[in-house]
């Protein structure tokens, strides 16, 4: 509605996680460091934490297009599955078709891809997003899986993605074997102050490099205190306020504007909560 008033391609604050709206905050790089070293130094399992809306799955998109062709990949979301649903997910995303589904004939399937791929000098990995809804014997399973290896390189790198439920989770006693063999961890906190405004300048920047929006230093104040450096929440209130200024015929976002719209946002979810 707002993006001809504005001259954006497109809405420049959808919570959807696309990577092309990716921001190197400080902690956001070196979570990619993380990702990236794991991976090609081929360490096995590698954990990537941090609370909802803090760009866990922009940043495994994001990772994904980086890297180079010799690395095959499977990213799965939402693993509400059970170990041999799992197990066909995975298949599944790396383009290998089995007629035979049990478990043991996924397993040898997948580790026969693997070997061909090491042959061919490719490195394999496999995101599985929102980890924490694993249950601890499909955890377990992905334990299995990084048994896959040769004499000197593991087979397959996997990246667990969560929230900081999946730390506790894998902090289970029956699942210590598994806690062993993480080799990389990295807990992703959200923005700091200085960086919600940079973070806000950066988006509209992607949908118009020359626009001329400004949100002034104070309604920036107010949106830091309200998300708490939380992406997903500066996007939904930035996304309103937008809207609000469009109403207005104001490029200029102040702080009226700002509180207005969590004033509504309060509305609605009191509405909703009820």
């Amino acid at each position: 509605m707002y993006c001809q008033f504005y001259g954006f391609k497109e809405r420049p604050f959808n919570v959807t996680s696309d990577p092309a709206f990716f921001f190197l905050s400080k902690k956001h790089k070196e979570a990619l460091s993380h990702l990236l070293y794991g991976v090609t130094q081929r360490k096995g399992i590698i954990v990537i934490t941090g609370e909802i809306g803090t760009g866990k799955t922009t940043l495994c998109r994001f990772f994904l297009n980086q890297l180079v062709k010799n690395i095959k990949t499977a990213f799965i979301l939402n693993p509400h599955f059970s170990e041999v649903q799992l197990l066909e997910a995975i298949i599944k995303d790396f383009g290998l078709g089995i007629k035979n589904k049990t478990r043991l004939s996924i397993i040898l399937e997948l580790n026969k891809f693997l070997l061909s791929e090491s042959e061919r000098g490719n490195n394999v990995v496999l995101i599985i997003d929102e980890a924490q809804n694993l249950k601890p014997q499909t955890l377990e399973q992905v334990r299995l899986l990084s048994n896959l290896e040769t004499e000197k390189d593991k087979l397959i790198q996997i990246v667990l993605v969560g929230q900081p439920e999946l730390n506790h989770r894998l902090n289970l006693y029956n699942l210590r074997q598994l806690q062993q063999r993480i080799m990389v961890r990295y807990h992703i906190p959200p923005l700091e102050e200085p960086e919600v405004k940079e973070y806000i300048n950066h988006r509209l920047h992607t949908v118009n490099p020359s626009h001329r929006i400004k949100f002034n230093d104070e309604a920036t104040q107010i949106i830091a205190d309200f998300s708490k450096g939380t992406p997903r929440l500066i996007n939904i209130i930035c996304d309103r306020a937008l809207l609000a200024g469009f109403v207005g015929e104001t490029h200029v976002i102040d702080a009226d504007i700002i509180n207005k719209c969590m004033e509504e946002l309060y509305s609605y979810s009191e509405q909703h909560t009820q």
